[in-house]
């Protein structure tokens, strides 16, 4: 065996990976921490951030930026390693990830640190595209789940110790190592992908759909402006949400007509005839509704209600996590050993909801033991779906849409979580506002005028029957969003029950039209 990697590079050993593919899946996996870690450590460092560069009116847009960039660049980043090959394309998107992180944390004024993390934004849609396509290149479908539940874990694993790096980096070292860290991380994955892993070169004739780019670009910016200024920066009916709301649809109406007629299409609508990747992309979407709104109310619940510091917060998240990580590390290697996976998606999504009911119950004298179960219900049930989706959605098209495929199912999932974030966001802060009027008058209503969500600072000032007021008014929200969250996951579980399960590389005769994905000679 060589000290490379091909796509398709076969398991020796009995189904054990050459050195060189394991060499590459580390790169792969330290690509997919620094993607997920960055918003989790920045978003802990963010106050003294603030303390330093002032810009406090501008704090949500360090954070917007970045989301933005990396929603309205993930199919671009997939289409152009499908047309151009998938080493270059990742490789250019950890350059300019890196360069965004280095310039990010040399920024002097708010400005510059908002369009550096757009620079950042912009790369980090291509690590996550890159990674699943590359996965989706090197490793046989039959493979492949246990290494995307490998990377789910990863994703996990970000979720629980992006808070604590991001502490104990701006406590010890400064904020501007929250943005340097990447540096020599990056370093060491773009030097393992670029010795070890050799894939096919790619030159396409066609060029790159720029109106497509630019139609889906608006249209994605602004559902995620929608969905971020929605309800907080300006009213759902204001002028301003009802512009952005008509120019999403209309974008998105011209892009979708576009595609059907753009010589090389940024997503080419074809895979969309695929049910089984359709279904997933829908399931995908819910995935990213529930999961993102859950990691954001329950540390406030914990917080307001059960009274854990912040960073207890993030620990008491470890059941939802933990679970999530060990029933995807175990959702992959029995895909792995069977060749089936219809199950994870039915089971994930009764799970899912059962969970989210539960959550749905809690009140103000819930213990941290309940919750904690409860939240591990969810996290079996986020554990059975989060690389399933991946896996099943790349098994529905042919090798050359592997990058669109990947990408388009982590859009929706992107998309998804701006969608949960805005709606449970919006639904949790009308009753907190309704209850804290109801139950504290007009103290109430001035208490949650500006934020339905108070840090622990203004939560210790507040008299305490205006306290114990909004600790209810809190325990109303998340029963209300938890609530809307287990009713979405039904029409996860309505599309798990239509998919088909078509047997994976090496697991017997195919039953759909759609080619299963098979690797391309070198």
């Amino acid at each position: 065996m060589s000290d490379t990697v091909a796509a398709g590079a076969a398991p020796t050993d009995g189904g054990k990976q050459p050195r060189s593919v394991r060499v590459v899946l580390l790169a792969l996996m330290i690509a997919m921490m620094l993607a997920m870690l960055d918003n989790m450590i920045i978003g802990t460092a963010m106050p003294t951030i603030v303390g330093e560069l002032g810009g406090l009116e501008h704090l949500s847009w360090v954070v917007t930026a970045y989301t933005l960039a990396t929603a309205a660049s993930t199919p671009v980043w997939g289409k152009i390693g499908d047309m151009y090959g998938r080493k270059g394309s990742f490789i250019t998107s950890i350059v300019i990830f890196l360069i965004g992180s280095a310039l990010s944390g040399m920024a002097q004024d708010m400005g510059q640190l908002i369009a550096f993390r757009a620079v950042q934004g912009l790369g980090a849609g291509g690590l996550m595209v890159g990674v699943m396509a590359i996965i989706g290149d090197l490793i046989p479908p039959r493979e492949r789940g246990k290494y995307q539940g490998m990377m789910a874990a990863v994703m996990a694993l970000a979720m629980i110790g992006g808070p604590l790096v991001g502490g104990t980096i701006t406590d010890n070292w400064g904020w501007r190592w929250a943005f340097y860290i990447n540096l020599p991380l990056g370093v060491i994955a773009l030097a393992a992908i670029g010795v070890v892993l050799h894939l096919p070169r790619k030159r396409s004739q066609a060029g790159i759909d720029y109106l497509g780019v630019a139609l889906l670009t608006v249209g994605i910016t602004a559902i995620v402006l929608v969905t971020t200024w929605g309800g907080t920066e300006y009213a759902w009916t204001s002028t301003r949400i009802m512009e952005l709301i008509a120019l999403g649809v209309a974008s998105l109406v011209g892009f979708v007509f576009w595609q059907t007629r753009a010589a090389e299409p940024v997503v080419p609508l074809h895979i969309f005839r695929s049910r089984n990747f359709t279904l997933m992309s829908l399931i995908g979407f819910i995935v990213g509704f529930v999961m993102f709104g859950a990691t954001l109310f329950l540390p406030l619940y914990q917080q307001s209600v059960q009274g854990a510091s912040a960073t207890n917060s993030g620990l008491l998240l470890l059941p939802m996590l933990g679970a999530m990580l060990v029933t995807s590390m175990v959702a992959g290697r029995v895909t792995t050993s069977t060749g089936r996976y219809k199950v994870f998606p039915v089971v994930g999504s009764a799970l899912l909801i059962v969970g989210l009911y539960l959550l749905s119950t809690m009140d103000t004298g819930t213990s941290r033991l309940t919750s904690g179960v409860f939240m591990a219900v969810v996290g079996l049930g986020m554990g059975c779906l989060m690389q399933i989706t991946m896996l099943v959605a790349q098994n529905s098209v042919e090798l050359k849409d592997m990058g669109v495929a990947s990408s388009t199912t982590t859009l929706f999932r992107t998309l998804g979580s701006s969608f949960g974030v805005a709606v449970m966001g919006a639904l949790f802060n009308h009753r907190v506002q309704d209850v804290m009027a109801e139950r504290a008058g007009a103290l109430g209503s001035k208490v949650t005028e500006q934020s339905a969500q108070l840090d622990a600072a203004s939560l210790a000032k507040l008299p305490e029957a205006a306290r114990e007021a909004y600790q209810h008014a809190v325990s109303s929200g998340t029963h209300g969003a938890f609530l809307l969250g287990a009713a979405v996951a039904v029409l996860s579980l309505a599309a798990a029950v239509f998919v088909r399960e078509v047997p994976l590389k090496g697991a017997g005769p195919q039953r759909e039209d759609t080619p299963v994905a098979t690797p391309e000679p070198v």
